[in-house]
């Protein structure tokens, strides 16, 4: 028995094939340009595509930026262990990222630094993002002290905003100089971070 790929499942996978090239487009031109000097005419034209396809797939810019984002997230969730598994291993594994996906890691740190401004487009989604990031790590640091492996006297939220601009420090020093030992790097952070939250043996 004989099967046919059907004309519209056909053109489906077409349609995914370039909206993702356009979103990869997308990312290299934003690290490369910030959003305010890439236009949509030039992220269509280097994905091969016309104005009309892309706003097919993203209706506007702002629409596109936020898929962008959408990217990082959905990369976080499956990689991030820091944000979701154990902490301090998931330091150590977080430079992991900058080999898997160099272009999401430029493109998030130009993105945020572009979006500071509170009237910027992406300047709430980002704060919204920033916040729950503080909030997961430090309930992550909170139940490690009921728990009774992380140490009582140390403040969660002060700690979850350490790590955070230590991770998104990286990032930036990363874009700035390639070379960086960043295995190393995160590993020797992730042992200073272990030795301030652990509680000592017997407690």
């Amino acid at each position: 028995m004989t099967t046919t790929t059907r004309p519209y499942a056909t053109l489906l996978a077409k349609g995914e094939d370039r909206k993702q090239r356009i979103l990869d487009v997308a990312q290299r031109l934003l690290a490369r340009n910030g959003w305010r000097n890439t236009t949509l005419a030039q992220i269509a034209k280097e994905a091969g595509v016309t104005a009309a396809g892309l706003l097919h797939h993203f209706e506007s810019k702002e629409q596109l930026l936020h898929a962008v984002l959408d990217a990082r997230d959905a990369d976080d969730s499956e990689h991030a262990d820091y944000l979701t598994g154990d902490l301090v291993e998931g330091i150590a594994n977080a430079a992991d990222r900058f080999d898997r996906s160099p272009q999401l890691v430029g493109t998030f740190a130009v993105l945020m630094v572009e979006n500071i401004a509170p009237d910027a487009p992406l300047h709430d989604r980002l704060v919204d993002r920033y916040r729950q990031a503080v909030d997961i790590i430090a309930d992550r640091i909170r139940s490690g002290q009921a728990e009774g492996r992380y140490r009582s006297d140390v403040n969660p939220a002060r700690k979850a905003v350490e790590i955070l601009a230590f991770v998104n420090g990286m990032e930036t020093s990363w874009l700035l100089d390639p070379s960086i030992p960043l295995i190393d790097v995160f590993r020797e952070y992730s042992r200073s971070l272990a030795s301030q939250l652990m509680a000592p043996a017997g407690s």
